[in-house]
């Protein structure tokens, strides 16, 4: 852990304890050393300002590079915070984007660290529980990280929409973090689409089941466009 992520963890993890009194479920099941990957539910931006200061070990995630282009005071503190905590700025944008959020995701397992991913892939536009996309699974599979499921609780209540300030009095947060899920039956299986699609069903199962959200078998991103 870097210097900076252990300043900001203290700082601002006392301040949302303070703040939205967050229950923490389970965390004890990341394990304490080696590639793990924390895939989960997406219902707002502070999701991913939440999961690094409740985890045990740092989060390293990829997040869209204008996170950390902004101009101005709001801009340089965004910077400093995404960066400081693990955030990797990657332009997501068309194919390419896809296959360099993978390798990024690849490398940093690769080393031993943790990689959060939200597996639907953009935030849910009702609260529902969005269809997975498969490259959780091919990340799971490449590097035979173990995955653990996490869903996040009540975070759309604090900040409606993903978007201005969190509400003071929006309830209380809740993470929950599931079984690691072993999916090493599976080796030298990254390539085979129904492999893919089982794995990332699975993984979409225990995300439900921790959420208590309601299923839709179609992608986020459809659902936004109609």
């Amino acid at each position: 852990m870097t210097t900076r992520f252990l300043l900001i963890k203290a700082l601002l993890g006392s301040l949302l304890r303070v703040l939205f009194r967050p229950q923490v479920e389970g965390a004890e099941r990341i394990p304490g050393s080696g590639a793990v990957i924390l895939a989960g539910n997406h219902l707002t931006f502070i999701d991913s300002m939440i999961l690094p200061l409740v985890s045990r070990r740092q989060v390293f995630f990829i997040g869209k590079d204008e996170y950390v282009t902004g101009t101005g005071l709001k801009g340089r503190l965004m910077a400093w915070f995404f960066t400081g905590v693990g955030m990797i700025p990657v332009d997501r944008d068309g194919a390419r984007g896809g296959v360099a959020a993978l390798m990024t995701g690849r490398r940093v397992l690769d080393e031993g660290r943790v990689f959060g991913i939200y597996p639907e892939g953009t935030r849910s536009p009702d609260g529902r529980l969005y269809r997975g996309r498969t490259g959780i699974a091919r990340l799971a599979l490449m590097t035979g990280a173990p995955v653990v499921p996490f869903a996040m609780i009540g975070t759309d209540r604090v900040q409606p929409g993903g978007s201005g300030l969190p509400r003071l009095r929006g309830g209380r947060i809740r993470v929950r973090f599931g079984e690691p899920l072993d999916f090493s039956r599976y080796e030298g299986m990254d390539r085979d689409r129904y492999v893919l699609r089982a794995v990332t069903d699975e993984v979409m199962s225990e995300v439900m089941r921790l959420s208590g959200q309601e299923y839709v078998d179609m992608y986020a991103t459809k659902a936004k466009a109609a």
